[in-house]
Formats: structure tokens, sequence, C-alpha cells
């Protein structure tokens, strides 16, 4: 009777006992982006303990905030990730905020256009053999944050549309 309680009630609650929180960390997303421009990081967090690092590619001139369209910066501040783009010419992109109204009013008074369209993606669709060119530690978009496309998807099962992004220098 002792071996039948053991198999049938006992062994069962410790072959489960770690289900649960195993469960919740997956389901767990994250409440910020922070992108570190000089470590070429994307970091994932929640509530200030990090889940997730990436590499990341940034744009061709990457020191320094963003000003105007065309300058091959990547922006720093406060945005938010505010749409998902499926049909973009890069394995699946989120767009961000960027210019927000500090953006075009700074970019407004030099007379010039502050530019948009700034996403985190993954690299570049029908590239063929191009794609090993885009690596991770050589920047090379036009002011975006790239990531492998695997890491894109990654990224994508970790957070929502709304979540608050820091790019910082």
């Amino acid at each position: 009777m002792k071996k039948y309680l053991f198999i049938f009630v006992i062994a069962p609650i410790f072959l489960f006992a770690n289900i649960e929180p195993l469960s919740s960390s997956q389901e767990m997303k994250a409440d910020l982006v922070t992108v570190v421009k000089s470590e070429r990081k994307l970091y994932l967090s929640h509530e200030g303990k990090i889940l997730k690092a990436f590499n990341i590619a940034l744009g061709g001139n990457p020191v320094g905030h963003k000003k105007v369209q065309g300058d091959q910066k990547t922006p720093e501040g406060y945005y938010r990730l505010d749409y998902l783009k499926l049909d973009s010419s890069f394995y699946k992109a989120l767009h961000i905020s960027y210019p927000n109204a500090t953006d075009c009013c700074n970019a407004q008074k030099i007379g010039k256009s502050p530019g948009g369209s700034i996403m985190i993606h993954g690299q570049p669709n029908n590239q063929g053999w191009l794609k090993s060119f885009f690596k991770q530690r050589t920047d090379w978009t036009a002011g975006c944050i790239a990531l492998y496309n695997s890491d894109m998807d990654e990224v994508l099962k970790y957070i929502k549309v709304g979540t608050p992004i820091l790019i910082k220098p």
C-alpha cells in the first residue's frame, strides 16, 4: 500500500512541482526594451530584471541621436514599439515611435525632415548569399536596429505592441 501511495500520490507532486514557475517565466512579457548602442545590445527586461539580451546592428553612422532623414543614425531616448509590420523588406519588423514632437521640432528648426520608419527588424528578405554580409557586429542599417531572424522571433515572444523602448548612447 505504501508503495502505491508513493507512486500515485507523492511522486507526481515532486514530478510536477516545477512546472508552474517554468510556464510562468515563458509567458512573462518584457515591460521595457533597452538598447545600448555603444554595446550593440538589446535587452528585454521585466520589473528591472533582464530576461534576454541580443546582439544588434545599427545605422551606418551610429554615434549620436538621429536628427534628420538620411543621417544614418539610430535615435536615442524613450519611444514606444507602436506596431508590428509583417510586410517589411526585412524579416518581421517592429516600428519605433520616432519621431516624437521634440524630434520634429528640432528638425524643423534647421529646415529638414526628421525621417521616420525606424524599426527593430530582422535581416533583409530575398538576399540569398548576401545575408552572410549582414553580420550583427557590422552597422549596416539606415538607422534601424537589426537582429538575426531567429533573434527577432525570440524578441516577438517577449514583447507586445505598446512596450516602451529606451535607446541609450
